[in-house]
């Protein structure tokens, strides 16, 4: 792996030890790299903020589409000191990231007690045979706005 791989990987990792042991929540962080230069950072901040979406991959990909004002992050790659949770790996594709660079991977997470196995199980899955109850609600209402959409003539597609 050459220098500046190793340099944004090491930022990352720094920043994930850094932010765990001032409490701010587990030790992940992440930061997004565009044209070499680090465009944004990202720490997991899940027990700080009460949100359980703040893992470090999705505060990086909120700032970086801030500081770069557009919702899609091509052009750009995230290193991210643990594998991507499936959340986490949405988002990235979301974000059209052109490429992940991990260091610890999920299992070396689940060692340590973030086991995200149930919800990769999950994913397959029919809906029906989920663990949480997903009931579908078919309302007219919902398939109208649907078809409004489609023939909005100025709707920016992402």
């Amino acid at each position: 792996m050459s220098d500046h791989h190793n340099d944004f990987m090491t930022k990352a990792i720094e920043l994930s030890a850094e932010r765990m042991r001032a409490g701010e929540g587990g030790p992940f962080g992440a930061v997004i790299v565009k044209d070499g230069r680090v465009v944004s950072e990202g720490h997991n901040r899940v027990t700080s903020s009460n949100d359980p979406t703040a893992h470090a991959e999705v505060v990086a990909i909120r700032e970086a589409c801030t500081a770069l004002d557009n919702f899609s992050l091509e052009g750009c790659v995230i290193y991210t000191s643990c594998e991507p949770c499936p959340m986490c790996l949405s988002a990235i594709y979301w974000a059209r990231l052109d490429a992940v660079y991990y260091a610890n991977t999920r299992k070396d997470a689940a060692n340590i007690g973030f086991d995200d196995d149930h919800i990769y199980d999950e994913i397959p899955k029919d809906v029906a045979e989920r663990a949480i109850p997903m009931v579908h609600l078919e309302l007219q209402l919902a398939r109208d706005v649907f078809e409004e959409w489609r023939a909005k003539p100025d709707k920016v597609m992402y």
